[in-house]
Parts: C-alpha cells; structure tokens; sequence
C-alpha cells in the first residue's frame, strides 16, 4: 500500500510539472513567439542563464492566432490529399519508377530561405559566413572568411567554423516531416568551389534522446577554376559521428529518416573561401551495389 501511494504520488507530480506541454501546442498558435522559442539558444561559456519566469514572455496575439490556424488547417488538408494521393502525393508507380531527382534548387530568395548559415561568431570567434544568389540568379553562393582566433573566454579551445544547413521539413500544427531517399543510393551535387575541402552532413531522426547529436558526414574536395564539377557520393560511404567523434560502432544510414543536410568549412587554413552550387540532388546508380563501406562489429565480442 505505501509503495502504490508513493507511486501515485510521483505520477501526480510529474503530471502537474509537465502539464504545460500538453497545452504548448494549443497555445502555441496564439503566441507571437511560437516560431522563434522552437530553436534553442546557444549560451556562451561563463554567462549566467536568464532568470525570467517563461509565463512572462508569453505574448498573446488572438488575430494572430486565427491567421496561424487557418493556416495550419489549409496544410493538413493537403497533407491529407497527397496522402490518398500516393508517396509523396506522388502515383505509386511513378514513385517506384524514379530514378532521379532534385531536392534543392537556388533560382529564387525563397529557395535561399530553405537555408540556415552559422559560423563561429555563435561561440564568440570572428569567421563570417553569407549566402546569396550569384550574378545570374541562378545558383547560390555561400562565401566568407575563415578565422580560427580562440575566442579568450577561458573554455573554449577550437574556432575557426563556418556552415550551411537546411532548415527541417515541418508540417501541419508543427508536426516533424522528414525526407524518404531510401530509393536513392547516391547523393548527386553540382558545384563550383575554390579549392578548399568540405565535409558534407546528413541527419537523421534519432530514435532515443541521447542519439540527437548523431550525424553522417563525408567529405567533397573541390578543385577550384572556372569549371563546375559534378560529385556522386554515395550514401554507403556516409560515416557516424557525435559530437565530433568517429564511433566505432558503425551502421548504415536510415535513408526513410532523412531530416536535414548540411556543408561545413573548417580546413583551418584562415582567409576567403566560397562556393557556388547550382542543384542538390539525388540519384539511383544500379552500378553500385555496395551496401556500406565500413567495417560493421560489435565491441567486446
């Protein structure tokens, strides 16, 4: 009898503390700052964390509310369709059939909102990074300075980043979407660099919390001059990481899960770098037939 008052009384308190993220995404659609609290914010080494209460930055806006509402049924709506529809409100057959296709194009300004950039100014160094349409308006370019002066805070070691990211599919009500290239087995890229290597990465939906900083990367050598280079990749060549670290339990990577891509400079070699990428796509080479590059075994076995 005690041990069930104990557990009912520890199931009630959690209740209570997690109460409001039940209602966060009901009144989610009539706060103003909805969008921006759902990136979290980076915090330099040494800083004290905001004591404001989070009930006080609440900022009720109910015609703004209406507006997201309407929205957001307008695209549960056409989600429903594309789902009758077939995979990616696509026919089966042709779904089936594909063998190629773009995923990003840089023709217009909305094509380059798709996309974040950062560098190491985040973490107090001095690298910039920007992206914009290159002369033509036809393809991006991502262009910059690479600095690696350690910001003097006392902790931080390493500086000397700058990257690219595309921002995660997200769908009605604010619900997670992702990217389903298991009918691809290669990543195919066009782009005109300046010599520097980049290390391309790709993640992926964790199953478990503690897998959130997991990431495949591999890398893309550029060769610099006038001409444009075409890169294959395949995703078998992919490798894991976390937080920096190469595990040594490797496995595949889960290409129905696909939530993000990314390119990230940091050759340590300080000057003016950019690169120029016309598309990024996908394709289905059936001359590769290689299912992963890497040796896959169990530790301590």
């Amino acid at each position: 009898t005690i041990m069930a008052l104990t557990l009912l009384s520890g199931a009630f308190r959690h209740s209570r503390c997690c109460r409001h993220k039940v209602w966060h995404p009901v009144l989610g659609l009539f706060r103003t700052d909805f969008v921006s609290e759902s990136y979290s914010s980076y915090r330099r080494p040494g800083w004290l964390p905001e004591k404001k209460p989070s009930w006080q930055k609440i900022d009720f806006s109910f015609k703004k509310g209406l507006d997201t509402l309407k929205t957001q049924l307008k695209l549960l709506k056409q989600e429903t369709k594309d789902h009758l529809t077939g995979p990616e409100g696509r026919p089966l057959n042709e779904y089936l059939l594909e063998q190629t296709r773009v995923v990003w194009i840089f023709r217009t300004q909305e094509d380059l909102k798709k996309w974040v950039i950062s560098s190491d100014v985040e973490i107090g160094g001095k690298s910039e990074v920007y992206l914009t349409q290159s002369r033509n308006n036809q393809t991006a370019l991502l262009y910059g300075t690479l600095n690696t002066e350690v910001p003097r805070d006392g902790e931080t070691q390493y500086s000397g980043y700058c990257s690219m990211r595309s921002r995660p599919l997200v769908g009605s009500f604010g619900k997670k979407k992702y990217f389903d290239w298991s009918n691809f087995n290669c990543l195919y890229l066009r782009v005109r660099g300046d010599g520097r290597p980049w290390m391309i990465n790709i993640y992926t939906d964790p199953y478990f919390s503690h897998h959130k900083d997991d990431l495949y990367s591999y890398f893309m050598f550029t060769r610099g001059g006038p001409y444009w280079e075409d890169i294959k990749i395949p995703f078998s060549k992919f490798f894991l990481s976390s937080r920096g670290r190469i595990q040594d339990n490797q496995h595949p990577i889960w290409l129905d899960k696909i939530s993000t891509l990314g390119f990230t400079l940091g050759d340590k070699v300080n000057g003016p770098f950019q690169l120029e990428i016309d598309f990024i796509g996908l394709i289905n080479d059936r001359a590769h037939t290689e299912e992963f590059a890497y040796e896959k075994y169990d530790l301590n076995t």
